[in-house]
């Protein structure tokens, strides 16, 4: 049964969102992926925010590209946590979903990361779910602890190699 819902308006936006779902995969932890419009098809987005929760969503990973109003619908209508994905846009570079996103009204809040940053999107939800379960924790620390390994592994490379060498 899926624990996180990754939604997006348009298929434009899967190669970015993607990466939540293999990091999800990475951390065992199932998700559902859907493409559905605020805009263009107003009465399923709702049904789907409304029934979120009791299809067992605990967390929804939303993209936002253009109007950037997924995420903040989803906050406004589903009452668990909400992690915003600004998409990187063609006009504006995605500071307009950005800022979209941050400037939730009181009461509505919606996490952010970064532009394009499904992945630590995915990783925040695994972390607000690992407060329930302790496995999935240690699945975190043990991510974590790859990544140090992985940067120490690169600082060897460049004192070993040198930073042209290193480039190649």
């Amino acid at each position: 049964m899926p624990e996180v819902s990754i939604v997006m308006g348009s298929d434009s936006d899967l190669p970015v969102m993607s990466k939540a779902a293999k990091m999800l995969e990475e951390f065992g932890i199932g998700y559902e992926t859907r493409i559905i419009s605020a805009h263009r098809e107003p009465d399923i987005f709702v049904d789907y925010a409304r029934s979120a929760e009791e299809r067992g969503i605990e967390v929804i990973i939303a993209g936002a590209g253009g109007a950037a109003h997924l995420p903040g619908m989803c906050a406004a209508i589903f009452n668990l946590p909400v992690i915003g994905v600004p998409i990187h846009t063609k006009a504006l570079g995605g500071t307009d979903s950005l800022y979209s996103i941050v400037q939730m009204p009181s009461g509505i809040p919606v996490a952010t990361v970064a532009i394009d940053g499904a992945a630590n999107a995915a990783i925040l939800a695994a972390k607000m779910l690992s407060i329930a379960d302790k496995e999935l924790r240690g699945k975190l620390i043990k991510y974590k602890e790859g990544l140090k390994e992985q940067v120490a592994a690169k600082d060897t490379k460049l004192g070993k190699d040198g930073y042209e060498e290193y480039l190649k």
